[in-house]
């Protein structure tokens, strides 16, 4: 269900469901030039391979019956997870997966004695803030963050604090 993406192929893979994943769905949220700043910029071959290299990120494909449908990105910090990416094609929302996937990113901070997992998401990414909601995230605050080219990430960040009992 979650493969690693160690080689260049596996990085490929994500590069090219980014652009799938990214153009359908946040064009209508941010715009088709901001998308594309966005994977110029954060989804590139050359950002993920070093993320991977040199920032302690671990990228896994989200595979369902035998093909990559997403994939997931994260950083193991001090004492916190980061989930930078959790991505799915349309087709495969809905099904489980993406809640699948949040437990499997879940278990890897518990795994890895972590107190919390935190990301961010676009205030206007309606659907998958509720999603988040439901597994038990709450919102700690707003964050607007110039990220070059004019444009900003407009978000909330959301945590999930790990107790040992949760």
């Amino acid at each position: 269900m979650f493969k690693p993406v160690i080689h260049q192929q596996d990085i490929d893979q994500v590069v090219e469901l980014a652009h799938i994943i990214w153009t359908e769905h946040y064009t209508p949220i941010i715009g088709s030039e901001q998308v594309d700043y966005m994977l110029t910029h954060f989804h590139s071959k050359a950002e993920i391979s070093k993320q991977i290299a040199e920032q302690n990120y671990h990228f896994y494909l989200i595979i369902n019956n035998d093909k990559a449908v997403g994939y997931c990105g994260f950083q193991l910090q001090e004492s916190d997870l980061f989930l930078s990416k959790l991505y799915l094609l349309s087709s495969e929302r809905g099904q489980g997966l993406g809640k699948l996937a949040t437990n499997f990113i879940i278990q890897t901070a518990r795994e890895h004695h972590k107190s919390k997992v935190y990301l961010t998401v676009n205030k206007y990414n309606h659907g998958s803030i509720n999603a988040y909601y439901k597994i038990g995230f709450t919102k700690v605050k707003e964050l607007c963050a110039d990220i070059g080219g004019g444009y900003v990430m407009d978000d909330y960040q959301l945590e999930l604090n790990l107790s040992p009992d949760s």
